[in-house]
């Protein structure tokens, strides 16, 4: 297998919803298709910034359907299929495969806090239960669980666990999940906050939550970092996280203020279901100034 297709910029694909706050096959198309002109490697269909834990099996097997149908075969295609139960998870899974998803990815169980035997046994369920590819998705500020080397080792003997979305912060992690795989894995970058030094110390490449609403910043990052150029890949990484400083600055969710740019870029994809906060009061007047400061940086690396 030619892991090459994971290797690039790959944005977290924001949920998209109508008016009503229901799942939009529109606004789904519309955006993915925005994101494919900018020139990105994939998409990570269905996870934290697709507000998966707030959305029913229904509406997550519709985004998965909409964007598949949208950019299916023109960009790498990645399904997090992680859900409360096993059961919904493959289910989940054998739909991904079906629609012709490239690979699979999950959270460890969430709300129990169970032991390492039980996470083994549920991801490896997921791997048994369809011929993608699979990616651990390890993000413990938001599960309560760290993946262990020594549960990696384990799971490294299915042949088909080909990565880990590495989201916890320190970036010595990248470092030993690499050193504890075989040559032949990925790891993905996960906290954009840190997205040249997860490179620098061996991440393969990115998936990110911010990515969306600056998918140039990022590819431009990583053109710094592949030519090895350090002193500007360092100066990008600062613009990119003074500006996901001011993403996070205000009284609703980071989803709802990236959303709300993009309404003024003349793209609506909806705002964020509850219990997510959405922007409100005087802060959305502050909406206006968050898109300029990022359109400059933009317009900056051009």
């Amino acid at each position: 297998m030619t892991l090459s297709k994971y290797k690039g910029i790959i944005p977290a694909f924001y949920a998209c919803y109508d008016e009503a706050g229901e799942i939009s096959e529109e606004r789904i198309k519309d955006f993915s298709t925005y994101l494919y002109e900018k020139g990105v490697k994939g998409l990570y269909v269905g996870g934290s910034s697709g507000e998966c834990v707030y959305q029913n099996l229904e509406e997550r097997k519709a985004t998965l359907k909409y964007v598949a149908e949208n950019v299916g075969g023109k960009l790498t295609l990645i399904a997090h299929v992680g859900a409360p139960s096993t059961k919904e998870s493959i289910e989940l899974a054998q739909y991904a495969e079906e629609l012709g998803y490239d690979a699979l990815s999950a959270i460890p169980p969430i709300y129990f806090l169970l032991p390492e035997t039980a996470i083994e046994k549920y991801w490896t369920e997921i791997m048994d239960s369809t011929d993608l590819p699979f990616i651990i998705y390890n993000i413990p500020q938001t599960t309560g669980y760290n993946l262990s080397t020594n549960l990696l080792e384990k799971l490294l003997e299915n042949e088909k666990l080909i990565g880990v979305k590495n989201s916890s912060m320190p970036v010595m992690d990248i470092e030993r999940f690499k050193a504890a795989a075989h040559e032949d894995f990925i790891v993905f970058n996960g906290p954009d906050e840190q997205y040249v030094a997860g490179r620098l110390i061996g991440a393969d490449s990115g998936i990110g939550g911010t990515y969306g609403v600056m998918p140039e910043l990022f590819l431009k990052a990583e053109e710094f970092v592949a030519e090895g150029k350090f002193a500007e890949a360092r100066s990008i990484q600062k613009v990119i996280n003074d500006i996901i400083i001011e993403l996070c600055s205000l009284n609703g969710s980071m989803y709802s203020v990236i959303k709300e740019v993009y309404k003024l870029r003349g793209l609506n994809i909806g705002s964020v279901r509850g219990p997510l906060e959405p922007v409100h009061g005087e802060d959305l007047h502050k909406i206006e100034v968050i898109k300029n400061r990022i359109d400059e940086a933009i317009e900056s690396y051009l």
